[in-house]
């Protein structure tokens, strides 16, 4: 018997060695069933072969449970075996029993209490120590051999019967494990062995076991994403959202804003801002914000205004105005141009000029020489880009050229973007991509003044934004060529 629970036990550690992570009955697999093999050792009137080494006589049972609460199972336990046991001879022939041979049955109810009990260990432990209390019925069917090997009688015995047992399980997988068990019966009778002794109850046997077990049942997930309820913290997460090992959306930020509703994904922000960094803290998102180091206003793009009269620090040529004057998209005071040229109607000898039309100082319209119209050729960038391609270099440096030929002239530079994204952002998109153009300009060294920028955002395609290619021709800047008014206003 010793070899035999040594190499039970060395079978154990080595399923321990190669296990992996495993589940035990728990409340999402509720229903347990055990088959196993077990022998019984007997321990009376004739004697005792507790825990000696013998011939093993198999047997077999079965267990179907149910999962009660953390750390307690209960169940209905039903086993067979054979139990023999022969008398040193001529020691113990004085009862004319010298040995026997019993085939016994048990019907229990196993009471399972467990050290995986969520406080002691984990549910989901791969090693998962027990203890069963057990009353049931005991039955067995005895032959009984003197001390000439014959057979002097053969009766059923029915008992009552109390066993405790100790054991072990290994929980393989969610489904499978391998669990081994001692225990002793305490059968309410003293018949077993067809010794009786008055007043006393002397016969009992060790039951050991050996078996697989099996959970049954399906974990619960109410939402669905791979996680079950009892081990899920996030419970509610929407469909088809990745989650982690405790069902809880990804944030790859660690910022507390989950990816799926995070609009900076990989960059650390705030919940205010949908996961987004604000660098200045001026409630604008630093990808929002056109000046992302300087507290401004939303309504400015994140930037500032001193004046406080509307117009961005950056972009305010009079940034001085007094409160409360009226003032142009440059933010200097409005003066009165009826006919919109930018020159005022007290400087305009021509007051009526068609609008669109481009005037001298005098408000009079002028004309572009048509060799330069002829350099006024579009560049193109990439999707949500301001970088110029180093193809457009060539069709820029015939324009600073021209203009360092024509000092009368200045360019006008127009920003445009393709439909996706906001009408907002293509806005802003558009006039950066022409500030791009102009620092390309100014760095060749022109006049800053002599380049003059404006954004038209999506709302002049030059091709319907119906396709990827047609998509590419609007992500451009234009040129237009003009007669340079010193000190003049830009729109």
């Amino acid at each position: 018997m010793k070899k035999i629970l040594t190499s039970i036990a060395a079978c154990g550690l080595a399923m321990l060695s190669l296990a992996p992570d495993a589940q035990a009955q728990t409340s999402d697999r509720k229903t347990n069933i055990s088959v196993y093999y077990n022998w019984l050792q007997y321990h009376g009137d004739l004697g005792s072969e507790w825990f000696k080494h013998n011939k093993v006589e198999y047997g077999a049972g079965v267990t179907v449970s149910r999962y009660i609460a953390p750390g307690l199972d209960i169940g209905l336990d039903l086993s067979y075996g054979d139990m023999k046991f022969s008398a040193d001879y001529p020691k113990n022939t004085y009862y004319n029993v010298r040995r026997f041979d019993a085939n016994v049955v048990n019907v229990g109810v196993p009471i399972k209490l467990k050290l995986n009990n969520g406080w002691a260990l984990k549910e989901d432990a791969f090693i998962a120590p027990y203890l069963v209390v057990q009353p049931g019925v005991f039955f067995a069917s005895p032959d009984l051999y003197d001390i000439n090997d014959k057979v002097t009688g053969n009766s059923d015995v029915y008992a009552f019967d109390i066993a405790a047992a100790a054991g072990i399980k290994f929980n393989f997988s969610e489904t499978v494990g391998l669990f081994i068990q001692t225990g002793q019966h305490y059968p309410l009778t003293d018949q077993i062995d067809g010794i009786t002794n008055v007043g006393k109850k002397n016969d009992r046997y060790l039951q050991h076991k050996l078996g697989l077990s099996f959970n049954l049942g399906k974990a619960k997930d109410t939402d669905g994403d791979g996680v079950s309820d009892r081990k899920d913290k996030c419970p509610d997460t929407p469909a088809g959202v990745a989650v982690d090992e405790n069902g809880c959306p990804l944030d790859g930020d660690k910022d507390g804003v989950p990816d799926y509703q995070d609009q900076c994904p990989t960059e650390a922000g705030t919940a205010a801002m949908m996961g987004c960094p604000d660098r200045d803290g001026d409630g604008v998102a630093d990808k929002d914000d056109e000046c992302p180091d300087q507290a401004g206003l939303p309504a400015l793009r994140g930037c500032p205004d001193a004046d406080g009269d509307g117009v961005a620090d950056k972009n305010d040529k009079c940034p001085d105005t007094p409160a409360g004057t009226q003032v142009d998209a440059t933010g200097c005071p409005l003066v009165v141009d009826a006919d919109g040229d930018g020159v005022p109607d007290n400087m305009d000898k021509c007051p009526n000029t068609p609008a669109g039309t481009r005037v001298d100082a005098n408000g009079c319209p002028m004309e572009v020489n048509p060799a330069l119209r002829k350099l006024e050729q579009p560049i193109r960038f990439e999707t949500n880009s301001t970088v110029i391609k180093r193809t457009s270099y060539g069709t820029l440096d015939k324009m600073v050229q021209a203009l360092k030929d024509n000092p009368e002239y200045s360019l006008r530079v127009i920003g445009h973007a393709d439909s996706r994204g906001t009408d907002e952002y293509n806005q802003g998109l558009s006039e950066r991509r022409a500030g791009s153009v102009k620092r390309y300009f100014t760095g060749k060294a022109l006049d800053p003044a002599r380049i003059v920028t404006e954004g038209k955002g999506e709302s002049e395609p030059a091709a319907p934004n119906t396709s990827a290619t047609n998509m590419s021709k609007n992500r451009r800047v234009e040129f237009k060529f003009e007669f340079f008014i010193p000190n003049a206003p830009q729109p």
